[in-house]
């Protein structure tokens, strides 16, 4: 699929706002609410808009720490592990990486008890290395046209 001017600058706005109503798209960008319609449903056809979703605060929610954990996993571990990952409710991104490490994840705890359990979850699979994330600098920046 052809991605013009057009089409990232749809793609700009729902990036910075899921939400967005087809006419106020429409409005910043020269085109009919059907237009837009027409373009967002052509480009989630195509694989180009992948799904919206809700930003949610886990501090808000009671979870006080994020952390980034990076596994450099056992001789034979490694299987086992991307299938175990699947159902730790902490996890909320998972790479499969190269380099020393295997694994980096993106984790939510409630506090440090809980990143203890969960790193003494983990270091059967492998050699653990924990990161405390202090605040987000950038964070789900939009994708922009090259």
């Amino acid at each position: 699929m052809k991605v013009d001017r057009l089409n990232w600058e749809i793609l700009n706005y729902l990036q910075t706002d899921a939400r967005a109503s087809h006419a106020s798209i429409g409005r910043k960008v020269g085109l009919t609410p059907p237009a837009v319609a027409e373009r967002v449903k052509k480009m989630e056809d195509a694989g180009l808009i992948e799904g919206y979703f809700a930003k949610v605060s886990h501090v808000q929610l009671g979870h006080q720490l994020r952390a980034i954990i990076m596994l450099k996993a056992f001789l034979g571990k490694l299987k086992p592990f991307l299938e175990k990952v699947k159902s730790f409710d902490e996890v909320v991104n998972c790479y499969r990486i190269t380099g020393n490490e295997n694994i980096i994840m993106e984790v939510i705890l409630k506090d440090q008890g809980h990143l203890e359990q969960f790193i003494d979850e983990l270091i059967v699979y492998g050699e653990c290395h924990t990161h405390i994330v202090l605040s987000n600098v950038i964070s789900n920046s939009p994708i922009k046209a090259n």
